[in-house]
């Protein structure tokens, strides 16, 4: 297949290596820049304890500081860096993220109250809005097909330790400094992340693993986004991640205020034990998750699908027990058996986004599902927990808050499982099976 590139974009160098340890190598970087984007995120979770204490908060507020915050990125910056990436150098847009957000996350530290810490954060969201979309496309051209799943199930793992690191990280430094130097000491590791990937990292040639017929060059904004709306496969899959990832969100963010609120345990043992328990479970999840999905997927793509549906629910179940439990062990171990089963998903869903569209659309489709993201399971499902827990505090006490966690959560995995179902059904119907067949 012949690659086009447009004018303004340098051709992919040939040094780049068809297969090999090198792209290995590229993956395990774009791992870290995920891990440190979570990792940059998620700190406010374990600061938000005392953030609350400083500032006078509500839960609402800070579910508004922790979702709309990141949401409100996309409407800036978001789209026109996945344009930029379907056609541009996607390893050069992703350092220059890193950099960039990892200077927000330091100024974080500066908030003087509910605003200039909303801003902040915004800042902050640059890390998804720009990273995501041309790592997940330069990863759909370092792996072919049928090793994606496999792909994307490692790079999750970036989401995973940065989960983990930010809590953990974060929970200790707070403890040693305070909150505000607990954003700048964990803003400052990515900007030299930032130069690593910049100088080592090469560019691949775009639409390598495609199939023949598969559109290269980039296309209009309209006739691209028209082809990806109208592109039902693509949609149930950005729809059903919107609505799961709700409680990934729940978790990732809420938990650590769930543990303080009904445990006696400092913030930087919660940011420890919790941490662990995000690395118990994250790592195993979806590496199993991009196994079992590549199995199954070799035998109907549909699975890609279907398995996401299952987990989404399936995690209800242990994080019921998890929630409801007394005592502090029983809580954290059913935890992380809940969040095992809840990243599983990741890979068939990733893989699934990457597979259903054309390599000119990648970074594009990415950013639409992200925005989905954001805006619903993030800035709705935060927000919508941090009123539950304000609405249900004067009759729950400080039960108020896990509560709402667990509701979001179950109507979230009802939804996504419905979502999923339906995506399958479309994959027969729209010819994607034949055309992956092919």
């Amino acid at each position: 297949m012949t690659e086009t590139v447009s004018d303004s974009a340098p051709a992919a160098p040939k040094t780049v290596p068809e297969n090999g340890n090198y792209r290995w190598y590229v993956l395990g970087m774009l791992t870290v820049v995920s891990m440190f984007s979570i990792a940059d995120r998620l700190v406010f979770a374990i600061l938000i304890e005392d953030i609350k204490a400083e500032f006078d908060l509500s839960d609402f507020q800070l579910g508004l500081i922790g979702g709309l915050a990141f949401a409100a990125t996309y409407v800036i910056v978001g789209f026109p860096a996945a344009r930029l990436a379907d056609r541009s150098v996607r390893k050069n847009i992703v350092a220059g993220a890193i950099t960039f957000w990892s200077g927000m996350t330091a100024l974080c530290g500066l908030a003087t109250g509910f605003w200039t810490l909303f801003l902040a954060r915004t800042g902050v969201g640059v890390g998804e809005g720009c990273s995501g979309p041309p790592s997940q496309s330069l990863i759909s051209d370092y792996f072919p097909r049928h090793e994606l799943a496999k792909a994307m199930g490692f790079l999750t793992l970036g989401a995973t330790m940065g989960t983990a690191g930010g809590l953990i990280v974060g929970g200790q430094l707070s403890e040693m400094f305070g909150w505000r130097y607990a954003f700048v000491l964990m803003g400052l590791p990515g900007i030299l992340i930032g130069l690593i990937m910049y100088f080592t990292v090469r560019e691949p040639k775009r639409g390598r693993y495609a199939p023949k017929d598969a559109v290269i060059e980039q296309q209009p904004f309209m006739e691209t986004a028209r082809t990806l709306f109208a592109n039902r496969v693509f949609m149930g899959f950005a729809a059903g991640w919107a609505v799961q990832i709700m409680i990934g969100y729940a978790l990732a963010v809420w938990m650590a205020a769930v543990m303080l609120r009904n445990f006696e345990i400092s913030t930087g043992d919660v940011g420890l034990y919790l941490g662990l328990a995000f690395v118990l479970g994250g790592i195993p999840g979806p590496i199993l998750g991009g196994y079992i999905a590549g199995w199954l997927t070799r035998r109907d793509e549909r699975w890609r699908a279907w398995l996401p549906g299952i987990v989404s629910l399936g995690c209800v179940i242990p994080l019921a027990i998890s929630l409801s439990s007394g005592e502090f062990w029983p809580f954290l171990i059913w935890f992380a058996i809940a969040y095992a089963i809840y990243v599983a998903s990741q890979a068939p869903i990733l893989s699934g986004i990457q597979a259903s569209v054309e390599p000119s659309q990648r970074g594009f489709a990415v950013a639409i599902a992200l925005f989905f993201n954001n805006l619903v399971g993030q800035a709705l499902g935060l927000a919508a927990i941090g009123w539950m827990s304000d609405w249900l505090a004067p009759t729950q006490g400080s039960s108020s808050l896990a509560i709402a966690v667990f509701g979001v959560c179950v109507v979230s995995g009802v939804i996504a499982m419905a979502v999923f179902a339906w995506t399958a059904a479309q994959m027969r119907s729209s010819g994607y099976l034949a055309k992956m067949a092919a």
